[in-house]
């Protein structure tokens, strides 16, 4: 697997989430694909970061084809706040603040699974059956023997 990031970025965290929730689980020419289409300044950082770790995947870790590699992680993590001062009317004077992000991304070589996320796939109907049957199997009936 190849981890590359990238600090500092000058887009608020709790944006770039979003971005960085959204590419998880895809191929990166996927990824690259569907960043493209995003219009949102972070989006650019991300499909930047994933071309980067892409190129650094085949160059030093001897992966034999960069279509084949997968995003196994993408994360946000807070970077610095500058605080500033903003002029108003009257002499008064309001705060600022200036986020940064860095982003954090995991390439991994092969074919990505089928459900990235486990708990959000659609059971099966022998799976639901014993799902009910063990909630009717816990149920209690209060005061009795």
């Amino acid at each position: 697997y190849v981890c590359h990031m990238r600090t500092n970025i000058k887009y608020s965290p709790w944006k770039m989430w979003y971005i960085a929730c959204m590419v998880r689980g895809m191929t990166v020419d996927e990824a690259i694909k569907q960043l493209s289409f995003v219009l949102k300044k972070g989006a650019i950082a991300v499909k930047e970061t994933i071309l980067e770790a892409q190129q650094i995947a085949v160059e030093k870790h001897n992966v034999e084809f960069r279509s084949n590699l997968w995003v196994a992680e993408s994360f946000v993590g807070k970077g610095v706040v500058i605080r500033g001062m903003r002029r108003h009317a009257r002499a008064r004077v309001g705060k600022v603040e200036y986020f940064h992000c860095h982003y954090f991304v995991r390439l991994e070589e092969g074919t990505p699974p089928k459900h990235y996320y486990p708990f959000k796939r659609e059971l099966t109907g022998s799976e639901l059956l014993e799902n009910w049957l063990q909630q009717m199997r816990k149920r209690k009936i209060p005061n009795s023997l």
